[in-house]
């Protein structure tokens, strides 16, 4: 293919051959020192999204489902622990895009996948390819799963309802897919990711309003509280609303995964970079800062009063709680709409990474097309809900996620993709050193949360089943997979046939 580039007013045309050049041009890749040699120039596009946009979407990417897991782990580790582990947790986040961006300075390839090619060959690219996939897939259900659980709750709320009544539009399974096939879908089909810097936008607000509704109702439910309309929660002695700096119990060993999960973006960083307007390493990395550090604070805010509401009771997932108080309390039904609005609009942001990793994987050498482009977004999407109906509680996605992907995209693959493309400093060198120790850290991270998530699961202990279905669901998830094969199959139908009418 060629590029037109056009550097100090000259025209310039690079020339590259499947995708890929060799030695010779990679030369004019290298950067180099400012006197008067040129500077980077990078393999693809120049991007058309402003800053402003860039940190929208950057802010959402890094903005899910964690949120609403983060007052649960306060709750096992104290407060001054939390906000200890959250600062290393945030700081180590901006440092891992920090050496993804030097990466990518230097050979001139803003793709995850293509880094690790470079770093490692073939192998890299795919272990790149299916570390992204892997983890974006467990992000995409941990929303999901949200949508499954609450909006049933959001509509028996509307319908006056407090329990269930049977109906398919209370069964969860089927609402998935619904707001899969209806909303996620058509977003998902959009070319470039610039163009949900709107939803984004919306999103981010969404999940400020959250954060304003937690913090007014830390003041508006008393504790201890025995009953609240007709539904009770078991505050039962006084030592139940004290806020504890320090603890540590069998479930601290999530606390450090749901956080890594929490601020996981690096899959949506290159893509941004790729399609930002004049972009540079300091921009983007400037970009990544804004956004890690508004993060940072709606994190620490939420899970701070969410915590402060409900103390040791809290659950995993924050908004069930308020459900126990009053299920039909306004304000709570309008938060439920918003982190419902902001959950759905991010998925099509998290599915962006895994589809450009799936077509340099699969088709390196392929030009744009759509019936490619839209049968991607049909299969995850299909391979998601799937996951979400099987899968029975959304703490083990956190922890299982949080513990094997999170750590290798924020530590393990940019430490190593450091080391091995950055030719020019020996390793004996500080910033290799770091590297390497960044690297090592995210392995020995990776094995020991996953060896106490295993030992919780053997020990089965705390298991509080409330996720856990029923027998008499399984008509249900019978319906909801049959409606599933269905749609995925007359969509799928639908793209070819579109793109050869």
């Amino acid at each position: 293919m060629e590029l037109q580039r056009i550097p100090n007013g000259n025209s310039e045309k690079i020339h590259l051959e499947n995708g890929i050049f060799d030695e010779a041009e990679q030369e004019e890749f290298l950067p180099h020192k400012p006197n008067g040699m040129k500077k980077i120039h990078f393999t693809d596009s120049e991007g058309k999204t402003s800053f402003g946009m860039s940190v929208f979407n950057l802010s959402n990417a890094i903005m899910g489902s964690g949120v609403l897991g983060l007052a649960y782990a306060m709750s096992n580790t104290g407060i001054v622990l939390f906000l200890c582990l959250l600062t290393c947790i945030a700081v180590l986040s901006s440092y891992s895009i920090h050496l993804l961006l030097t990466c990518a300075g230097v050979v001139g390839i803003r793709a995850f996948e293509q880094l690790g090619k470079r770093a490692f060959g073939k192998t890299g690219k795919v272990l790149s390819a299916a570390t992204i996939t892997v983890h974006n897939i467990g992000g995409m259900s941990t929303y999901l799963f949200i949508v499954k659980y609450e909006l049933p709750l959001v509509i028996q709320a509307f319908l006056g309802q407090h329990t269930s009544s049977g109906e398919w539009y209370f069964n969860g399974n089927n609402l998935i897919i619904i707001v899969s096939i209806c909303i996620i879908l058509p977003l998902a089909l959009m070319r470039h990711l610039g163009y949900l810097g709107y939803t984004s936008g919306l999103s981010l607000t969404c999940m400020v309003f959250f954060l304003i509704s937690v913090i007014y109702k830390k003041f508006n439910i008393p504790c201890p509280l025995e009953t609240y309309g007709n539904h009770s929660v078991n505050f039962t002695t006084e030592e139940d609303c004290q806020a504890k700096l320090f603890t540590s119990n069998q479930q601290t060993v999530y606390t450090v995964p749901i956080l890594a999960f929490a601020f996981v973006c690096h899959p949506e960083v290159l893509p941004i970079y790729t399609e930002l307007r004049n972009p540079t390493q300091k921009r983007m990395q400037a970009i990544a800062n804004v956004s890690i550090f508004a993060m940072f604070t709606m994190y620490l805010l939420t899970a701070t009063f969410g915590y402060l509401t409900f103390y040791a009771n809290v659950e995993a997932e924050l908004l069930h709680m308020y459900s126990k108080v009053d299920p039909l309390d306004t304000l709570i039904l309008c938060v439920r709409l918003a982190v419902l609005m902001a959950v759905t609009l991010t998925v099509p942001v998290v599915l962006f990474p895994i589809r450009r990793a799936l077509l340099q994987l699969l088709f390196p050498k392929k030009p744009f097309h759509w019936v490619r482009h839209t049968s991607i977004a049909v299969c995850l999407l299909f391979i998601v809900n799937l996951f979400v109906i099987f899968v029975p509680n959304i703490r083990d996605i956190f922890g299982i996620i949080g513990a094997t992907t999170a750590p290798s995209v924020i530590f393990i693959l940019p430490g190593l993709f450091y080391i091995r493309i950055i030719k020019d400093k020996p390793m004996t060198s500080r910033s290799k050193i770091q590297a390497a120790c960044f690297a090592a850290f995210g392995f020995i991270f990776m094995v020991m949360s996953l060896t106490f998530i295993i030992l919780d699961w053997v020990n089965g202990e705390s298991r509080s089943g409330a996720f856990h279905r029923k027998a008499a669901d399984e008509n249900h998830r019978n319906m909801s997979l049959k409606l599933l094969f269905s749609i995925c199959f007359n969509n799928l139908h639908a793209a070819i046939q579109n793109a050869y009418v």
